[in-house]
């Protein structure tokens, strides 16, 4: 394997990005430096680490024009809807930054004469996180802001598609006043990423990306005994019920399951539809996704990039046109879309109609931008078939009866039931899954429980 790391646009196919990988010994230096700041850090006042954290993520907002465009060239996003991440970043670093305070406070117990007792959280020491490409700040800020605020020290290796982003962290924190060593990012091979989390200074690894890699994780950690936490993606569904306002489910599935061409692991990716309103949403449906202007993410009028990479577009290519001979049809004209072409990451979104669950496109996580629909008679179908699946990060329903709504999101198999949007993450949630989507929980005060321990004090104060 080569000792350089480099990223090539999808834009253009270009390299954007080239980087020398961390040696042995820059490795190893790295760990060494996190395992000491980490004591030090950990004996800093949540109000010390709020403030630090809080100036870095005003450093992002700061620059976060420079930022959008070296998301386009790293990983083709459009550049009109890039500073979104940044908005997205700050919202959820905002937030984990107000709860600190309380979430990291000492539990009490029932008084007891003669005895001071109380339950305190405490740090894991060093998290290793591993973050992928796709929303690279978005997807990172989840572990990295609470593992700080936790008092953990962190090590950030990023996708090799986007390592421009940890060294923007990097950057922001230096500004921002962290105590050396206690945050710091590593370009590593795959190889180099396993002999990481197989460190034994390393306490926690926090890992977003495919079932393939948290296996690898699982693997490496086996036997250390370390928290791990894992997101690794869905097939997420959702259901427009017969009392759906059609208008509202057309407009919110379209940008659920085409927003970042699809590439969102919490993206609409199948769709289940009451009879009573199929046709009318299946034609609002395929309208609007036709309107779509794919091309250069550069370009102020283009709402819709490549795949990140050629091999990517290929393979959504390839379940496209897998289901249609297996009987699916395609709504979408291909060809009206002049940037699309075989052997490019560039790729027109499409929908597909009269699938079914044998059709990989409707089982298999697609990731890119094309859904499938299916007509269903009943609540009862809807729900055997969004529980039909390797994975329940999220799901979503499209109802004006809120407990009709409840009483179903009761029955599937999710981490996020939303009602009427999709494609969201609230930071005052757990963000969490089930089956294939993981394990593990980040976001919301539960998310601190994941990157602490619990340590118990009990004390005798009458002899």
């Amino acid at each position: 394997m080569s000792d350089t790391l480099k990223t090539i646009s999808p834009v253009d196919g270009s390299v954007y990005v080239e980087r020398n990988y961390a040696t042995e010994a820059q490795i190893s230096k790295a760990l060494e430096d996190a395992k000491k700041a980490q004591i030090a850090w950990q004996q800093t006042s949540v109000a010390d680490r709020a403030a630090i954290c809080s100036r870095a993520i005003d450093g992002f907002i700061e620059s976060k024009e420079g930022v959008a465009e070296e998301l386009s060239w790293m990983m083709g996003r459009p550049i009109s809807s890039a500073p979104g991440e940044i908005g997205g970043l700050e919202e959820r670093a905002r937030h984990m930054i107000s709860v600190a305070e309380s979430a990291l406070g000492d539990i009490s117990v029932p008084e007891k004469e003669g005895f001071t007792r109380f339950i305190r959280r405490v740090p894991l020491g060093v998290a290793f996180i591993v973050a992928p490409w796709n929303f690279p700040y978005l997807t990172s800020v989840n572990a990295i802001i609470p593992a700080l605020m936790a008092g953990n020290a962190v090590i950030l290796k990023h996708s090799a598609q986007t390592p421009l982003c940890a060294e923007r962290y990097a950057e922001m924190f230096q500004k921002a006043g962290m105590p050396e060593g206690v945050f710091q990012y590593l370009h590593l091979t795959h190889a180099d990423t396993e002999r990481v989390i197989q460190a034994p200074e390393v306490d926690f690894v926090g890992f977003t990306g495919s079932v393939s890699g948290g296996n690898m994780v699982e693997r490496a950690a086996a036997g250390r005994f370390i928290g791990v936490g894992l997101e690794l993606g869905g097939k997420d569904p959702a259901y427009v019920r017969h009392d759906a306002d059609l208008a509202h489910a057309i407009e919110n599935l379209v940008d659920g399951g085409f927003f970042n061409s699809g590439q969102s692991c919490c993206g609409i990716e199948r769709i289940y539809v009451h009879d009573s309103l199929y046709d009318g949403f299946v034609s609002g449906v395929a309208d609007l996704v036709s309107q779509f202007n794919l091309g250069n993410p550069l370009e102020a009028e283009t709402n819709l990039g490549p795949l990140v990479k050629t091999s990517a577009a290929q393979f959504v290519r390839g379940q496209i046109d897998e289901a249609v001979s297996q009987g699916a049809k395609a709504l979408v004209d291909a060809s009206t879309f002049a940037a699309d072409a075989v052997g490019s990451p560039y790729l027109a979104p499409q929908v597909l109609v009269d699938v079914n669950h044998s059709m990989r496109v409707m089982s298999e996580e697609s990731f890119g931008p094309v859904v499938g629909i299916m007509k269903v008679s009943s609540d009862e179908e809807a729900i055997q078939l969004m529980n039909d699946s390797e994975f329940g990060l999220t799901a979503a329903i499209w109802s004006s009866d809120v407990e009709a709504a409840i009483s179903i999101g009761d029955r599937i198999e999710t981490g996020t039931w939303f009602m009427n949007r999709c494609d969201y993450l609230d930071p005052a949630l757990a963000w969490t899954g089930v089956k294939d989507s993981g394990r593990g929980c980040t976001l919301s005060t539960l998310g601190y429980e994941h990157l602490t321990r619990p340590k118990s004090f009990h004390l005798r104060t009458t002899l």
